[in-house]
């Protein structure tokens, strides 16, 4: 497998190494940016803490430090949200999300009363009466966000909830009772809902490492006990009986099975499973019980690195989000200081306090820029996670924009578009004693003791074939040529093109046209006479074909293949894969100063490769793909990009969904500053109310997150 030279990306492109120990937690109710900020000052700031990192995009929290479970949890409920370690039950899970947690509760609750209070304003109830209600659905709805507003001014952080809570104290000053009321209202119902959506695209990894058994039946002097998974160790026996998931990485030492791998390689269809063939924790064993011999421990696993490079690139940062949020942090102070003005300059120079007070504070809210700056992680998140769960993983948001902007691609051929090993493609027997069949026999005998990869290949095409090869006695091998053996009393030969040359003095006819047609010749002979050839060719993928014209309908603009065989085997794979373009006969320099050429001529380019010889153009391209990464740890480390199995035709999915999240970032951040930008505007003339001003917010921030989960749902193409 191969070993990419790492690209070394900026630091806040990635969730930072905290070395160390990492302890991680989950952190729910946060509504932005900003309050991912508050709550990681907050736990950032305990005794003990070495380093804290707090991501939205993921609603996580990962530190490194002595200090309690208990006194992290209570620093984050200090400004404002809740945690919990990873793993844990998340709070009220299995009820309806309106009273999942003490946040729901309260905004639910504050709806009521709201209802209430506006029926009494209907009804000509006493004013004091109407008041009473609309403050109290105030404070029942207000208090979290009262409270998260707190620890952000304690750490010098002006986000949303700020802003919210100064326009419905503002909106109660000036005795509009019922509008702040429906602020702080609408904008609890807002966060809420906006949580509970952010929340499908952040517990697909969850859900993820869910299918992981927490039990394991391991055979124990022959006798089964269930156990947790964490007890079992490398080397242990497990049984996986029909129906159940298997609980650890590991081989099959004993029965046959289909295994549906989708969790971890995104593939539709079993796999056919035998002993000596890998299984992964969290696949489903079909039908046929299996006995596995662990090969990583529970914490080791693929699913539980996969799930755990995930979340890490959910919690990435993409260029375009690190602008924004670079633009929040000077945008947001400006308009407070222009809200404040908006008051204070009319006021001096004789206008009404209550008038342009009221406007300032409507300025203030749909000035917030919550829907600017979530529109990116929330995509970044379900495209991510989406893609996983189809066996794509794709290593975050820079990942993501790069694969968006590839107008090459570069594509192995050995073990990418072809399987990577030879089979049996032709027979010529030029002897008219033999048929194919008695040919065939002959040399799979021959070639019975021999292990090289074209012996192998014989033997298969033997076995397929229901042919019985004799032993062979006498059996010499010559490196580089071939072997001799006696078969049924025959001494006999096999062997390349050049010991052909040497035993006979001269090359059939023949032996150049399986040549010419990309096949590698292994011929069967015996004395000075050649019996018959044998073409071997390297199988093209199934979906190769295919997987070639999806890139071209996903944009791809060149396509090229790049090999180190011959000239005549890369015209017939080209030829087989629909491939237009082709380089052959490459050393890896070679392959790196390609991917160079297609960068400068074509633009961003994507390699993808499988092999040790790859690694400097891996490393060249702008994005690096990795073949078949199921259970490699230097694939899933290295590439940009890895397939979980070996499926080429993921690739233009890949493609696809990247340029589809870039469209869908596009148009939510476009859409968050058209809105911004004409309430912003029409605010200081009083053409906006509070009860539009918070709606407008809170709607382009649902707007933006329910577009983002679309990418959750990644298109096969």
């Amino acid at each position: 497998m191969f070993q990419p030279v790492a690209r070394e990306p900026p630091a806040d492109e990635v969730e930072p190494d905290l070395g160390g120990e990492a302890r991680r937690f989950r952190v729910e109710g946060m509504d932005c940016a900003a309050c991912a900020r508050s709550a990681e000052k907050a736990v950032a700031a305990l005794p003990g803490v070495e380093r804290a990192e707090v991501s939205f995009g993921t609603a996580s929290l990962r530190l490194v430090g002595a200090v309690d479970d208990a006194a992290v949890i209570a620093a984050v409920d200090r400004a404002g949200f809740t945690a919990r370690r990873a793993g844990a039950a998340p709070t009220g899970a299995g009820r309806p999300f309106w009273r999942r947690d003490v946040r729901s509760i309260s905004t639910s609750a504050s709806v009521v009363l709201l209802f209430v209070a506006v029926a009494s304003d209907l009804a000509a109830a006493p004013d004091r009466a109407a008041r009473a209600l609309y403050v109290l659905s105030m404070v029942v709805g207000g208090w979290p966000i009262a409270r998260a507003a707190v620890s952000a001014l304690r750490h010098r952080s002006l986000d949303m909830n700020v802003l919210m809570a100064l326009a419905a104290v503002g909106a109660v000053g000036i005795g509009a009772y019922a509008e702040g009321a429906w602020v702080l209202v609408l904008f609890a119902v807002g966060t809420t809902l906006e949580t509970f959506a952010l929340d499908r695209g952040r517990r697909s990894m969850e859900a993820l490492m869910e299918l992981a058994p927490a039990r394991a039946r391991v055979l124990v002097d022959g006798e089964e006990r269930t156990v947790d998974v964490e007890s079992v160790a490398v080397g242990a026996h497990l049984v996986v009986r029909p129906g159940e998931r298997v609980a650890l990485d590991g081989e099959v030492v004993g029965g046959e099975s289909s295994v549906d791998q989708a969790a971890i390689t995104g593939e539709s269809i079993p796999v056919d499973k035998r002993p000596g063939d890998a299984v992964f924790a969290g696949t489903l064993n079909a039908h046929g019980a299996l006995t596995v011999q662990a090969t990583r421990v529970a914490g080791q696993s693929t699913l539980s690195k996969v799930a755990d490079l995930v979340e890490r690139a959910q919690a990435s940062r993409a260029p375009s989000e690190r602008f924004i949020d670079a633009f929040a942090r000077i945008y947001t102070p400006v308009v407070f200081v222009a809200a404040v003005a908006l008051t204070a300059v009319p006021v001096l120079l004789g206008g009404e306090l209550e008038t342009w007070l009221y406007r300032s504070l409507a300025l203030l809210i749909v000035a917030c820029p919550c829907s600017l700056v979530i529109s990116v992680p929330v995509a970044i998140v379900s495209a991510v996670g989406g893609a996983a769960r189809r066996g794509i993983l794709v290593k975050g948001g820079q990942a993501l924009e790069d694969l968006a902007a590839v107008r090459a691609v570069a594509v192995d051929k050995t073990g990418t578009l072809t399987a990577g090993t030879p089979a049996l493609g032709a027979i010529v027997v030029l002897d008219p004693a033999l048929d194919e069949a008695a040919a065939l026999t002959l040399v799979a005998s021959l070639e019975g003791p021999s292990e090289h990869p074209l012996a192998v290949a014989i033997a298969a095409a033997a076995r397929t074939r229901g042919l019985r090869p004799a032993e062979a006695e006498a059996f010499l091998a010559s490196p580089g040529q071939g072997v001799e053996a006696t078969v049924a009393g025959r001494r006999l030969w096999a062997g390349s093109p050049r010991l052909v040359v040497a035993r006979t003095g001269s090359s059939p006819l023949e032996l150049g046209e399986l040549e010419a047609g990309g096949r590698t010749v292994v011929a069967l002979g015996e004395g000075d006479r050649t019996l018959a050839l044998f073409g071997l060719e390297d199988t093209v993928r199934p979906q190769a074909a295919a997987a070639v014209q999806a890139l071209r309908r996903a944009g791809v603009e060149q396509i090229t293949m790049l090999t180190g065989d011959a000239e005549p085997v890369a015209r017939t794979v080209a030829g087989r894969t629909g491939v237009t373009d082709w380089r052959a006969g490459l050393l890896p320099e070679a392959k790196l100063r390609a991917v160079e050429e297609l960068q400068d001529r074509h633009g961003p380019v994507a390699m993808v490769g499988d092999g040790v010889n790859d690694a400097p153009a891996l490393a060249a391209a702008r994005v690096g793909v990795a073949m078949g990464a199921a259970g490699s740890d230097v694939a899933l480390q290295s590439a940009d990009v890895a397939l979980m199995g070996d499926r080429l035709d993921r690739l233009p999915t890949a493609v696809s969904l990247a340029r589809r999240t870039s469209g869908v970032m596009r148009f939510n951040v476009i859409a968050s500053l058209i809105v911004k930008g004409i309430c912003v505007v029409l605010a200081p003339f009083g053409l906006i109310s509070l009860v539009v001003a918070v709606a407008a917010d809170m709607g382009m921030s649902l707007l933006v997150t329910l577009n983002a989960l679309r990418l959750l749902r990644v298109r096969e193409d």
